[in-house]
């Protein structure tokens, strides 16, 4: 029944509005430069597209109901678990957008936790010069379990590397909310405390995945002065609000390895990614 839902579409609009760039700039704690006409960077294409489901179609963890664009997965428990990206034209600032999503898999699996689903939706983002970005996003699905959170991503320590560049960060409640209203995610796990504890089972306030992952990439290109080409990450552990986290990168030729570890030595986050 799933299957069928493969190839599904969806179509939107969106703007490169100035005032969403700006603040993310100031998300980033950069200074507020950009102006209409601009390239964006690239990674700040995140900001783009967020959700606009109505209040009535939204599911009980603050994402849009399943069933409606993606699959009806019946297992409870949504995280976002990585994504492959390639740059193609830039995106500029003050101009219109446009986004063709694709169902373009879906596979159950049985892990360590118990029954998963992994949906793959692949993202297609053109502005006036063409098509600009693709993103294929992998979303798991599990079950209710107990004591998930404190458990989850023990066996995902930080391998022996070295890294050439290394910032520390410590992503609070503030940041969170800051990400989440720039690009509407409503996920729960992100400020809603008691349910991140008592209905999703983890002990505090969960760092996005999107967040992490900009920041890592905000270290590769400060770090190099190139900008992005491809991207493929993966998120191996949750991350949570108000613990160090220490943001890691080493650069071979143009490729980049960069990886977010854990206030307990663990790798909660890898990225490998070419710059040009």
């Amino acid at each position: 029944m799933l299957n069928e839902w493969i190839g599904r579409q969806e179509r939107a609009e969106d703007e490169v509005a100035l005032s969403a760039v700006r603040r993310l700039a100031a998300l980033l704690d950069l200074p507020a430069e950009l102006q209409r006409g601009d390239p964006l960077p690239r990674a700040w294409y995140v900001m783009l597209f967020g959700p606009t489901t109505r209040q009535s179609g939204l599911g009980p963890d603050g994402h849009p109901a399943k069933g409606q664009f993606l699959p009806p997965v019946p297992l409870p428990r949504r995280m976002f678990a990585g994504r492959r990206v390639s740059f193609h034209e830039r995106l500029l600032v003050g101009e219109d957008v446009r986004r063709v999503s694709t169902i373009q898999g879906i596979t159950p699996k049985q892990g360590r936790s118990g029954e998963m689903c992994f949906v793959t939706v692949r993202h297609e983002i053109s502005g006036g010069r063409g098509l600009a970005v693709v993103e294929e996003q992998d979303i798991v699905y599990r079950g209710e379990t107990q004591g998930v959170g404190a458990s989850a991503g023990k066996n995902s320590q930080g391998k022996e590397e070295k890294p050439v560049w290394s910032r520390p960060w410590t992503p609070d409640s503030v940041a969170l909310f800051r990400f989440s209203a720039i690009t509407y995610n409503g996920h729960r796990i992100h400020y809603d405390l008691p349910y991140t504890q008592e209905t999703e089972g983890y002990p505090g306030l969960i760092v996005n995945g999107g967040l992490t992952t900009l920041m890592l990439w905000q270290l590769a290109t400060s770090s190099t002065g190139m900008e992005l080409k491809v991207s493929s990450s993966r998120n191996l552990k949750p991350l949570f609000v108000d613990r160090p986290v220490t943001l890691c990168g080493r650069m071979e030729n143009e490729r980049v390895f960069l990886w977010a570890v854990d206030d307990q030595g663990a790798r909660a986050l890898e990225a490998e990614v070419e710059l040009a």
